[in-house]
């Protein structure tokens, strides 16, 4: 995959949007603990942006997924990772089943609002006691009349402070784990949806996290993505965007910040010449630009693949779990080339350092995505070559 002159044309209007109308108040976002979502979205629909590989009969653009890969990297260009993983989540997260799946009628009311970003979405998936395990939830949503009444608790879920809807995944049935769950969109105003806490984190400040509640939560049974029963695996494609997204994204980030390394270390002297001249230090920035494009380039063949039709789950995890890799070893490389500078708070290397270190948890965990790729591969324990 590579890009045409059309998607680097989108990365550039998007990148004079983030100019002028979110990274200079990244700062005053990050002390708040949250950004104006509605308002941000609604400029971001207004652009196109929400909607790049969304059906344009919804009011989406139609494009195929490498637009919204350009559009994932473009978003690094933000000064902090809370901003950019929120509108993530409205793209590439919470919207990739009900634009696949959905009913017309149920696309019309919550996918077309949130292209256009009169509407903020966010996806239910990890609870108090089950993230990384998906099979494991113990949020219901039963049977009644022509409803659902649902029951049980969502947590670390990005953007449920301000949400307007849900996509959420319940246990419907009495199957097998992986064969029981549904995905229900259920709208956040819903009467028994209670947000139970707003979670402080180390990072991604600017990003609001909630743990909500379901008390006898009533939805029709209309808002049911797809088929019943058929959530997690669902979910499982929506994961493969989710992960794709992260690496894409962290691509760009990563690169700001090998750059502004060099830029600092070339104007830093310490006994006599700058601190980049000492060969340890301009060959381990050689060593971390080197490991930045293998990740771009397993990301871009991942997307190629996947607008292709190939099942990618086995490459997105792989990217995914380099990401959060290099997430971790090229913030903390750049840091002790800043020195003292590089232990403030409004260092952009530190602000990263502290981001980008979710990429190794949020969206699968680190184990996760090695026991996916160990399953592709065949070595699991007790499986037979």
């Amino acid at each position: 995959m590579e890009y045409s002159h059309e998607h680097l044309e989108l990365q550039r209007n998007l990148k004079r949007f983030i100019d002028t109308d979110i990274n200079p108040f990244v700062d005053e976002w990050e002390a708040a603990e949250i950004f104006p979502a509605k308002e941000v979205f609604r400029k971001l629909g207004a652009l196109g942006m929400l909607g790049v590989s969304k059906p344009a009969e919804f009011g989406g653009l139609g494009l195929d997924y490498s637009y919204s890969m350009a559009m994932a990297e473009a978003l690094g260009h933000i000064r902090c990772g809370g901003v950019p993983m929120a509108i993530g989540v409205q793209t590439d997260m919470a919207t990739p089943a009900l634009s696949r799946f959905g009913s017309d009628a149920l696309r019309r009311e919550f996918l077309a609002p949130a292209i256009t970003g009169e509407a903020v979405a966010c996806v239910g998936v990890s609870e108090p006691g089950a993230g990384s395990d998906v099979a494991a939830i113990r949020t219901t949503a039963r049977k009644d009349g022509g409803d659902y009444i649902i029951n049980g608790s969502k947590m670390w879920i990005t953007n449920s402070l301000q949400a307007d809807w849900m996509c959420l995944l319940a246990t419907t049935g009495d199957g097998p784990a992986h064969r029981n769950k549904s995905l229900i969109i259920v709208p956040m105003d819903t009467p028994g949806v209670s947000v139970g806490q707003k979670i402080r984190k180390i990072g991604m400040n600017s990003s609001d996290t909630g743990l909500i509640h379901f008390d006898e939560v009533r939805v029709p049974q209309r808002y049911l993505v797809g088929e019943e029963d058929k959530g997690f695996t669902y979910q499982m494609l929506q994961f493969q965007e989710e992960r794709l997204w992260c690496a894409a994204n962290i691509v760009q980030q990563m690169q700001n910040c090998i750059d502004a390394t060099i830029e600092y270390t070339r104007e830093r002297k310490i006994f006599g010449a700058s601190v980049l001249d000492n060969q340890w230090v301009h060959f381990k920035l050689a060593e971390m630009q080197t490991e930045l494009e293998s990740l771009r380039a397993l990301t871009y063949r991942a997307c190629g693949m996947y607008i292709g039709g190939a099942d990618v789950t086995e490459l997105a995890s792989m990217a995914k779990l380099k990401a959060g890799r290099l997430a971790r070893q090229i913030t903390d490389g750049c840091m002790q080339f800043w020195g003292g500078m590089g232990f403030t708070l409004e260092n952009p290397v530190s602000q990263f350092y502290r981001d980008g270190r979710l990429t190794s948890i949020g969206g699968g965990a680190d184990e996760v995505m090695l026991g996916i790729i160990c399953k592709y591969m065949d070595i699991l324990p007790g499986r037979k070559a």
